[in-house]
């Protein structure tokens, strides 16, 4: 009589599933932050993040990256140095946040996910532009979600700063939720890869 398995065959298709899945095993290249050239400059630089804020900034083209660096504490309780989401700048006459133009507007929604009067044309790290519908008046600040297709929405905070030529309201953004200020910079950074592969590759 054969012996009981200890996995069932869906589980062992599963299992070498997941072994096999190329999304799992690629390591995210921007998380982590080896720094060669001796223990002084380890040591400097771990003692500057832990006070101060440092960022690692790289030029390419007219665009601008800026890393934040942060102290993260692994599991034997040891510090490392991290890369985090970086914010994306475009050069010209003053620097400003690398806008993305979405191909379609969306709808700003409220709490309970139904969309609004107010839609996002363009979004950066630090603002967004908006078109209103239905000739309402813009509102001096807003506190919505934003849901691009396909990812998970994020919590917006804006302050009304001027209408364009175009008749589209641009809003300041003060994000007062770390999370979602980091949720919007990794949103932003998908979209610059899609936008300009060339540059991460």
């Amino acid at each position: 009589m054969q012996r009981d398995a200890l996995l069932t065959q869906d589980e062992l298709d599963f299992i070498q599933t997941m072994q096999h899945n190329p999304q799992l095993n690629v390591r995210d290249a921007t998380s982590s932050l080896v720094v060669n050239g001796g223990s002084q400059i380890r040591d400097l630089l771990t003692r500057l993040v832990a006070h101060e804020q440092v960022t690692i900034q790289a030029s390419f083209e007219n665009q601008q990256m800026t890393f934040p660096l942060h102290l993260v504490e692994d599991e034997f309780h040891a510090l490392h140095l991290r890369l985090g989401v970086p914010s994306i700048y475009e050069d010209g006459p003053m620097v400003r946040p690398w806008r993305l133009v979405l191909e379609e507007p969306v709808a700003l929604e409220n709490a309970k996910g139904q969309p609004g009067t107010l839609w996002v044309h363009e979004v950066s790290c630090k603002g967004v532009l908006l078109e209103v519908r239905n000739k309402t008046k813009p509102p001096k600040q807003f506190a919505l979600w934003f849901s691009p297709s396909g990812y998970e929405r994020i919590a917006l905070r804006g302050t009304f700063e001027k209408e364009n030529e175009q008749g589209f309201y641009a809003y300041q953004l003060s994000q007062s939720d770390t999370d979602e200020t980091e949720r919007l910079r990794q949103f932003i950074l998908q979209q610059h890869r899609l936008t300009h592969p060339a540059l991460h590759l």
